[in-house]
């Protein structure tokens, strides 16, 4: 949809085609329905933002969506349920970075100052190296001097947060330019922004108006079974364009591609198998996410951080009620999730009457567990992602393709302004 946008803006006639019936992709809408018989939307994966997605805060405003009423902002906060960790005094929520993130440091509790400084000590020293490393370091590996309690407690939930990989796998230069722009970027850029809407209203279905009211055609249920070069234009089904923006997973741009390249021009057919067999080489991490629901029930901040070990998987839970959702409901988000479903739902109902346990919320009962199984490509050093250009007037598009950002909606809709703003 950023792709279309952007295309649409550059003075294209646009045309979208959505295999579902519901926008987002990856971020969209699902219906459920409580054990009380309360029907409820949900989303197909808990999303957060951030102050620094800038473009992403940029094209909502665009297509009419205000961000200071569709997102809660709260200033950078990891709390646990007993109140420990990461919150960002009241009094620095308005300071500029990186003082807001090093007062939230400084503050951290539970932490010795000890535990404190080595963080601080390792920002600054990341500042100072221009936030570079060398490519084949894993975040593990650049974070090894700061203290591991700190580690534990906020460099693993961040990296698998922003990056879907465990950090001893996940490539320190991605990790370094999320860092930059959140804690050292714009003002505000390490607040944290929960939607208080489903994720298909809070930009794809506003985008969607803006495109048609401005002539723009958008078809949803509608896949794109054939996929033909017949010069000077690219033909979908049939229908002649100048030129198409392939905005579909990489698994599934990628099985389009070598199946058209069979019988492709071998000029173009090169191309296409080039680029496939690079979005192919990529490995995937999942993301579950557990809707649960107790009566009444309320957590302390509208988002906590949990303790994650391999039998209690989840690292946040959000509550629902606080974001525009009946109260009671609570989103468990497990990133990098392994084990089947009712493995994962089992675990995390555990987890949740440990750790929360002196909250008390009661019982909990699953509403509904969604299991993304390739949400992210796994974000590991020297990864090598596919290219923007397929072939001549196709282009790819999604948080996958090359680019500095791992698998957000930041990248996502960067990858997408860039591909629809060419001439």
């Amino acid at each position: 949809m950023a792709a279309a946008v952007a295309a649409c803006e550059s003075g294209h006639s646009v045309t979208v085609f959505e295999a579902s019936r519901t926008l987002g992709g990856r971020a969209r809408a699902l219906g459920a329905t409580l054990p009380d018989g309360t029907a409820v939307t949900l989303d197909n994966g808990q999303h957060i933002l951030i102050g620094a997605y800038t473009e992403t805060l940029r094209l909502m405003r665009l297509v009419g969506v205000n961000p200071d009423t569709a997102l809660l902002r709260c200033p950078l906060a990891l709390p646990f349920p007993d109140g420990s960790g990461l919150q960002t005094p009241a009094c620095a929520a308005r300071w500029p970075a990186p003082l807001d993130a090093i007062a939230a440091i400084a503050t951290a509790r539970g932490w010795s100052w000890g535990e404190r400084w080595s963080l601080i000590r390792a920002s600054l020293g990341w500042q100072l190296a221009g936030f570079a490393c060398a490519p084949e370091l894993s975040v593990a590996q650049l974070c090894a001097g700061i203290a591991p309690r700190v580690l534990h407690e906020l460099i693993e939930p961040l990296c698998v947060s922003a990056l879907n990989t465990p950090a001893e796998q996940a490539s320190a230069t991605v990790f370094l330019r999320v860092m930059k722009d959140s804690l050292f970027g714009v003002r505000g850029g390490s607040h944290l922004l929960l939607p208080r809407t489903d994720l298909t209203a809070l930009f794809p279905q506003a985008a969607a108006q803006w495109i048609t009211q401005r002539g723009g055609q958008v078809h949803t249920g509608q896949r794109i079974q054939q996929l033909r070069w017949h010069a000077p234009h690219w033909l979908l089904n049939g229908q002649a364009f100048d030129r198409v923006i392939w905005a579909s997973s990489s698994s599934n741009s990628a099985l389009a591609l070598v199946e058209y390249a069979s019988t492709a021009p071998e000029s173009i057919a090169s191309d296409l198998r080039s680029w496939a067999a690079t979005a192919s080489a990529l490995r995937f991490e999942a993301i579950a996410t557990v809707y649960a629901w107790a009566h009444q029930a309320r957590l302390p901040h509208s988002m906590l951080a949990l303790r994650a070990t391999p039998d209690a998987p989840a690292q946040f839970v959000f509550d629902r009620g606080q974001l525009g959702a009946p109260q009671g409901l609570l989103a468990f988000v497990v990133s990098a999730s392994a084990g089947s479903r009712e493995e994962l739902q089992a675990a995390v109902l555990a987890q949740a009457a440990s750790q929360l346990q002196q909250l008390g919320l009661g019982p909990l009962q699953v509403v509904q567990t969604v299991v993304e199984k390739q949400a992210t490509f796994a974000c590991t050093p020297l990864l090598q992602r596919p290219s923007q250009q397929i072939a001549p007037g196709l282009l790819a598009a999604g948080d996958y393709v090359a680019g500095p950002y791992p698998a957000t909606l930041e990248g996502a809709v960067r990858s997408g302004w860039a591909c629809g703003s060419l001439p």
